[in-house]
């Protein structure tokens, strides 16, 4: 197949695609496995064993940043524009871990794996269960609540905000921050609203700066301090203020609550439409809750895909991918690829290789959130069940909407009614 003249049609900004991709990607899996993408310039790979290869191959896909992923004049030019106004405001991002290569990328990766080391993480535990209850109890006599915002928003971003320094009661103005950077991560914005995202980053930066300077002269015990303090030993350094800046944004606030949020939010979204899979997770949440994790990340992919560059001509599918072009992994198209999940669009608990997911991408870049990610989400899940007996949608017909995003999927309200658990 020649992407030339392939006939295919998607449109990856038409809002109802942005609502539900899905059948799009089953098209592009069958008929154009590698796509170029008449918008953007990318070339899109959507199967598994594909999206699997290519973020397994460092040497043929790499990380290094482009001045913009769509390199129009239009778009070069506002990327100029917001690098301004970082210099005159704030501080200029330097490239975060996903967006560097070896060995830069190993060595900074080292910083990261200690920071969030499995005892590490498994010490938040308490933590975790501790916000969880505290959420419950504002919300459970009341039979009813938006499932978004009452406990899938909060749980992980006051998780991840007690561990980088942030006060609990600043946790919406924090979800604002990350919300604006997500959404110019999303690549569905104006001129006018990527500057003004901009603009909210750089609130997000004069907020975190004095708490990285009073930890150089105070340490403590969380994750933010680890990362402040911790020397690189192959830099011979420290994190800078504009390398820590572009970490908080990509890899903690969004990488570390983002995703937990929206798998939360698509998790119990997926149980309303399945109901016995409700009434099997009832039965046995020892069992079925690490399950839901899996398959809720699988099918409600919270990063849908990210990107690579092409660092020589590779062909795959008889297509010729350039040196130098941006390739687009569409880790949730994967995530439902009938080649490798039996009947992938079903949530499925009983689902034998659901671990294979590749929602939390795969090799050196394997994301380094993953082993927090899946505790919120077992910890949030397991509190759902042991709380609530039953629950339905408070409106059975409602259209589930999610933020305007090419990268990542974000349901934007679920309310649900349910009989507390007694």
């Amino acid at each position: 197949m020649n992407v030339s003249t392939s006939n295919v049609e998607v449109n990856f900004f038409d809002p109802a695609t942005n609502d539900c991709p899905y059948h799009a990607y089953k098209t592009l899996r069958d008929e154009a496995p590698v796509w170029l993408d008449p918008r953007t310039g990318m070339y899109v790979i959507t199967r598994y064993e594909d999206v699997r290869a290519v973020v397994m191959d460092t040497t043929n896909f790499v990380n290094q940043r482009q001045a913009s992923r769509v390199a129009t004049p239009e778009m070069i030019e506002r990327q100029k524009k917001i690098i301004d106004l970082y210099k005159e405001k704030g501080w200029v991002p330097a490239p975060t871990l996903a967006g560097r290569d070896d060995p830069n990328h190993k060595e900074m990766r080292g910083l990261f794996d200690h920071a969030f080391r499995p005892s590490r993480i498994k010490q938040l535990d308490p933590v975790v269960e501790g916000v969880a209850r505290e959420l419950f109890a504002k919300f459970v006599d009341e039979g009813q609540c938006d499932w978004v915002r009452a406990f899938a928003v909060p749980l992980p971003l006051i998780v991840i905000g007690v561990q980088m320094g942030a006060n609990q009661e600043d946790i919406w103005q924090i979800k604002a921050w990350t919300d604006a950077w997500v959404q110019r991560l999303g690549m569905m914005q104006t001129e006018e609203e990527a500057l003004w995202s901009t603009e909210m980053e750089i609130e997000a930066q004069h907020y975190f700066q004095p708490i990285f300077e009073r930890l150089r002269v105070e340490p403590n015990d969380t994750l933010l301090s680890d990362l402040v303090n911790t020397v690189i030993p192959e830099w011979g350094r420290t994190l800078t203020d504009e390398e820590l800046h572009a970490e908080m944004m990509a890899d903690t606030f969004v990488g570390g609550s983002e995703t937990s949020t929206n798998a939360l939010s698509g998790g119990i979204m997926l149980l309303t439409q399945h109901p016995d899979q409700w009434a099997k997770l009832k039965s046995n949440p020892d069992k079925y809750v690490p399950q839901l994790v899996e398959e809720a990340v699988r099918l409600e992919g919270p990063v849908q895909g990210l990107f690579r560059t092409a660092a020589a001509d590779v062909e795959m599918h008889g297509v010729t991918i350039p040196k130098g072009a941006i390739v687009n992994i569409r880790y949730a198209a994967a995530n439902r690829d009938e080649r490798h999940f039996e009947n992938p669009d079903a949530l499925d608990l009983d689902r034998s290789n659901s671990r294979s997911q590749i929602g939390f991408g795969a090799g050196v870049h394997f994301c380094l959130g993953a082993p927090l990610a899946r505790r919120e989400l077992a910890i949030g899940f397991r509190a759902f069940v042991d709380n609530i007996d039953d629950f339905e949608l408070i409106d059975p017909n409602m259209s589930f909407e999610y933020q305007k995003n090419f990268a990542l999927r974000a349901l934007t309200s679920l309310p649900i009614r349910f009989t507390k658990a007694t």
